[in-house]
């Protein structure tokens, strides 16, 4: 019989052992190359991977939720967040010899969690959206420059681009906005 992304969940947040190994040896080598190629070293995948497996089992024990792609591929999304923010951490870090003030590892954790439940949410609305939008989104969240998109999309102008990106951002936001979900994050 063959187990399903979500019973590997559960297992992995009742402890077993097997989920946690098989996790580890088909997804650790690919946390370990981003964080890597990320200004990253081995202890810093190692300690990304241990974080995201408590933040996994510690928000599904808070509240349950099913995972919509396979468990490998959720958790290195979880990974590669952690792994951003504590890059985006660094950089406003001031180093004084005197004072070293950093987040407790609990506020730490809620906040990697929070921020993983916005990405989920926001994810999850733009699938929402016809392929277009999510074509011209994806496009414009890599940065990909107007005239590049005219180009590969076939469209008249970079004004009729923009245009079209600033139409497809209100219907996401609108999608995001109308998710119960979205007052209760934004209220924490």
């Amino acid at each position: 019989m063959q187990i399903t992304d979500n019973d590997q969940l559960k297992q992995l947040v009742t402890g077993d052992k097997k989920v946690i190994q098989d996790l580890y040896i088909k997804g650790f080598p690919k946390i370990r190359s981003f964080v890597l190629n990320n200004k990253g070293n081995e202890a810093d995948a190692e300690d990304v991977f241990q974080k995201a497996l408590v933040q996994l089992i510690a928000r599904y024990r808070t509240k349950e939720f099913v995972i919509e792609s396979t468990l490998e591929g959720y958790f290195y999304t979880v990974c590669k967040n952690l792994w951003r923010r504590e890059l985006n951490k660094q950089k406003r870090i001031v180093t004084n010899d005197a004072i070293i003030e950093r987040a407790k590892e609990a506020e730490d954790m809620t906040m990697a969690t929070l921020e993983q439940e916005k990405w989920e949410l926001f994810q999850e609305k733009l699938e929402q959206l016809s392929d277009n939008c999510k074509q011209l989104l994806q496009l414009f969240f890599q940065k990909i420059p107007y005239k590049d998109i005219v180009d590969k999309l076939g469209y008249n102008s970079d004004n009729v681009v923009r245009q079209r990106i600033f139409n497809c951002k209100s219907q996401l936001t609108k999608l995001i906005k109308k998710d119960s979900r979205y007052n209760q994050i934004k209220e924490l």
